[in-house]
């Protein structure tokens, strides 16, 4: 049974606990604030450069443009978006599993052949990839701290040389979109080559189905300039999904670290009391007991 003083220890270490997790919370709390702003900005300016982009390449022969031109199939890249730290619950597991079952149920064959690249984005992912044996062909951690654009464009070069060189044929993204503070959404799409709008009986479906815009320049030099700052702009939406989105369970998770570490306090509090009653119950029986038998004799 524990003494008096081991609960008293484990009753100061839990608050020490809390004082930290509740730092934590406070500090995710400021960083998702900020990363709320940046991605509700950055939505509206993604969204409408895709739009113009996919209603361009309706209007253009594609297979001149190997980012947009399908092509069979023989290598993929997988490019997973984590965190570089933990402490967010279930954040980093979510985004491995989700990339894991993708490979696994869509691509098996292609794996066992060798022919599936793993793309990290941050530490965790890249720990686990590379402890399971998997083709890491790029990586990059620690860019969550100072998130900037340059490294989007960083990400995006390498993956459009290597898809320029046919090491690969596809490549997908697994993150975490952000919905809420308290909600996350993984997210796979093909990065590689740009999705083209669904088109039905010739005709392009969508919100800008049955308009035609007149461009000047011509669409060619238009999709020319258009699809590198595409790629950019959208790994950089991709990043700030995945940063607030981490931020956001942060939070949560550190949330419910402090309430369980004040459920744990409350625990050892009334145990505390408890065995100090028993202790002082204890000494009063044995002074009566003393004091009656000294009577006694």
């Amino acid at each position: 049974m524990a003494t008096l003083r081991d609960i008293r220890r484990r009753i100061s270490g839990v608050k020490s606990t809390e004082k930290i997790t509740k730092a934590m919370k406070m500090v995710a709390a400021a960083k998702l604030r900020r990363a709320q702003d940046a991605i509700v900005q950055a939505r509206p300016y993604a969204g409408k450069m895709a739009e113009m982009l996919h209603h361009l390449s309706t209007k253009v022969d594609v297979s001149q443009y190997p980012l947009i031109a399908e092509r069979p199939v023989q290598s993929v890249a997988v490019v997973v978006v984590t965190a570089d730290r933990g402490m967010c619950g279930a954040f980093n597991t979510n985004i491995i599993r989700a990339a894991t079952q993708r490979i696994n149920a869509m691509y098996a064959q292609l794996r066992a052949e060798g022919k599936v690249k793993v793309i990290c984005v941050g530490k965790k992912g890249y720990e686990y990839f590379s402890k399971h044996k998997f083709d890491i062909v790029l990586k990059h951690v620690g860019i969550f701290n100072a998130l900037k654009f340059a490294d989007a464009r960083a990400i995006v070069t390498e993956i459009v040389e290597s898809f320029g060189r046919h090491e690969f044929d596809r490549v997908e993204a697994v993150y975490n979109e952000f919905k809420s503070a308290v909600q996350q959404r993984v997210a796979i799409e093909q990065f590689l080559p740009i999705v083209r709008p669904e088109t039905q009986n010739g005709e392009t479906k969508g919100a800008s189905a049955g308009l035609d815009y007149i461009y000047e320049p011509a669409s060619e030099e238009i999709i020319s300039a258009l699809v590198p700052k595409h790629l950019n702009f959208q790994m950089w939406r991709v990043l700030l999904e995945s940063n607030a989105a981490e931020q956001g369970a942060r939070m949560l998770a550190m949330e419910n670290a402090s309430t369980n570490a004040k459920e744990i306090i409350n625990d050892l509090t009334l145990s505390y009391n408890k065995a100090r009653q028993a202790s002082i119950t204890k000494e009063l029986l044995e002074i009566v007991s003393g004091a009656e038998a000294l009577q006694n004799g």
